[in-house]
């Protein structure tokens, strides 16, 4: 587990985004896992860290033309070595679910964190992985009491039809033996 001090997990890399603001209030009551890679795919670049913060060159892939001008980020993401860099603390609002439902609740983003993990929705995530967001959930949970074990959810099950991720290749029983 982690230490969370004002809102940053203690003892991972921090690399601050201007994409967030405050809470409507300060409910934290939903986990939404996602999966994400740039170019779609590869690994271990500097894209998705640049996107987050706002200064991705989308002249550097084809596949980038379509991301100009988005603002998104996320709580936190974990590479595929488990390493874990936060980008919002988590007492703010994240850009990470867009339109999004959850128990008839619309605006995820209100009341939920957002934890990235580096991959695809085919590619199987690495044990590094699971291990580095169980260790973030339980630290969530144990922080924030309306955050429970049954409300951690995919962006697949808040955006369906929108969004697929962390898709197929997530494997959510061997995720909740962890916690």
């Amino acid at each position: 587990m982690f230490a969370i001090e004002q809102g940053w997990l203690e003892g991972v890399t921090r690399s601050p985004s201007t994409h967030c603001n405050a809470r409507p209030d300060d409910e934290i009551s939903l986990l939404v896992v996602h999966n994400i890679s740039l170019p779609a795919g590869q690994f271990g670049g500097p894209f998705i860290n640049d996107l987050f913060l706002g200064c991705l060159d989308c002249t550097a892939h084809p596949s980038f033309a379509d991301l100009k001008g988005l603002e998104v980020s996320a709580h936190c993401l974990i590479r595929r070595d488990g390493q874990v860099v936060q980008y919002v603390p988590f007492n703010q609002r994240a850009w990470h679910a867009g339109v999004s439902m959850f128990e008839g609740r619309s605006n995820c983003n209100d009341f939920s964190v957002g934890i990235e993990l580096e991959g695809t929705d085919t590619i199987p995530y690495t044990d590094a992985q699971y291990l580095g967001l169980a260790a973030i959930a339980k630290s969530l949970i144990k922080q924030y009491p309306k955050l429970t074990k049954a409300r951690i959810t995919g962006h697949e099950h808040i955006a369906p039809g929108r969004k697929t991720d962390p898709g197929q290749s997530f494997d959510w029983p061997h995720f909740l033996s962890l916690l």
